[in-house]
């Protein structure tokens, strides 16, 4: 009786564990806050109908378009087509080939930086053959109009060290570092590798035929940095020494006959683009000696008797001085017309030469020499002048080699191919 008394008070506790326990088994969890996160809308374009038809392209059918493309000279699309064909397929088997001719494609559009992004991982400028000695060239090339111009030596002065490469590329490379080194003001060592280049070209050439822009361009930048000297002195006959003055007359004619010595060897070069443009500057150095003395002040305590006689005479020179420039400029568009070359210096030496016979045609009034020429690109420098520099009218294109040395006009890419 003892033991059922209490088994019967155990039942009803059980069944109130029993109970308790079933409630949670049933009891619903507590929600949590719901959290919505808003973000701004996005917009897809699906590009233009000629982005979309590349994206429809295998690597090899990318290659053949941009090819056919640069051809036709539709640079935009070649471009377009080749950089598609690196960034969609990176590890493709033509990568490297289309990361060049999209460097091409670039330059041809004058987009420096987009080139040099494609040229510079292809280059190897102190070892490579082909195309990763062409990139190393282009890369410079991109430098050098980027203004970067101890970059682009930095390659240049690699390749023109190298002894294993032939003659053309080595003096090539060496002209072009002069050239940056002429922009940089470091025209004692520009001349020394201009020389250098000129006495290779000559050795070389009794060997083998080797192309007249070399030393056609050589000869040209050498007269540049004898303008410079030759534009470095002054005239100044107010100070009243004339026998300073005498000095300085002769020195200035001294630079300009140098100057004129190095255009004369670029135009008997042979090469069409630097026979021009050192024509053009031929006539600017007379130019500019005639600019010279029309704006050096008067000589001192002279009477309005001996200021007359004075302008007379420099009336006298200057003429010879615009005559001179004449017949240089006139002989220079001739012999562009009759070569058929077309170029930036034909152009200014167009202006210039209707700006002189102006000038002899209008004489000033009251028995003042004519006034000088406004300043002009024309009397500026030309792309790679020795400083000081005016503005650029076109840039002097680096040589490069093989596939860029195709290019008619040294510098401008025009002609280059994939």
């Amino acid at each position: 009786m003892r033991a059922l008394r209490r088994k019967s008070r155990r039942g009803p506790a059980r069944l109130a564990l029993l109970a308790a326990l079933a409630a949670c088994a049933t009891a619903k969890p507590k929600a949590e806050p719901v959290q919505t996160m808003v973000f701004p809308p996005v917009t897809i374009h699906a590009g233009s109908p000629a982005d979309l038809a590349l994206a429809q392209l295998n690597e090899d059918e990318l290659l053949a378009k941009g090819k056919a493309a640069f051809a036709s000279a539709d640079y935009e699309l070649a471009a377009r087509s080749f950089d598609r064909g690196v960034d969609a397929f990176p590890e493709g088997h033509l990568h490297a080939e289309m990361a060049y001719d999209s460097g091409l494609a670039h330059l041809q559009l004058h987009q420096w930086s987009k080139a040099l992004e494609r040229f510079e991982p292809l280059a190897n400028p102190a070892a490579g053959q082909g195309d990763a000695l062409d990139a190393a060239m282009q890369a410079a090339t991109c430098r050098y109009f980027l203004e970067d111009y101890e970059g682009a030596a930095k390659i240049l002065s690699v390749v023109a060290a190298r002894t294993d490469l032939p003659p053309e590329q080595r003096i090539g490379a060496r002209v072009d570092l002069a050239v940056c080194e002429v922009e940089q003001g470091k025209l004692t060592e520009a001349e020394h590798d201009l020389r250098l280049s000129v006495q290779g070209w000559d050795r070389a050439s009794d060997e083998e035929r080797l192309p007249e822009e070399i030393a056609g361009k050589a000869e040209f930048f050498l007269g540049e940095i004898y303008r410079a000297y030759f534009s470095a002195v002054k005239l100044d006959p107010s100070s009243g020494d004339l026998d300073g003055l005498g000095k300085e007359l002769e020195q200035k004619a001294e630079e300009l006959l140098s100057a004129q010595g190095h255009y004369l060897r670029a135009i008997r070069s042979g090469s069409g683009h630097w026979a021009t443009a050192a024509g053009f500057r031929i006539g600017s150095l007379y130019e500019e000696m005639y600019d010279a003395l029309v704006s050096a002040p008067l000589p001192p305590k002279l009477d309005a008797e001996q200021q007359a006689i004075y302008r007379e005479e420099l009336r006298k020179r200057v003429r010879v001085l615009v005559t001179k420039a004449i017949n240089v400029y006139d002989e220079t568009l001739a012999a562009a017309d009759r070569i058929g070359e077309d170029n930036p210096f034909v152009s200014q030496t167009k202006q210039s030469l209707a700006r002189l016979k102006s000038l002899l045609l209008e004489p000033a009034a009251g028995g003042a020499p004519p006034a000088p020429p406004h300043p002009a690109a024309p009397g500026g420098a030309a792309e790679g002048a020795p400083a000081p520099r005016a503005a650029k009218a076109q840039p002097v294109p680096l040589s490069g080699q093989a596939k860029a040395s195709s290019a008619p006009l040294p510098g401008d890419p025009a002609g280059v191919s994939p």
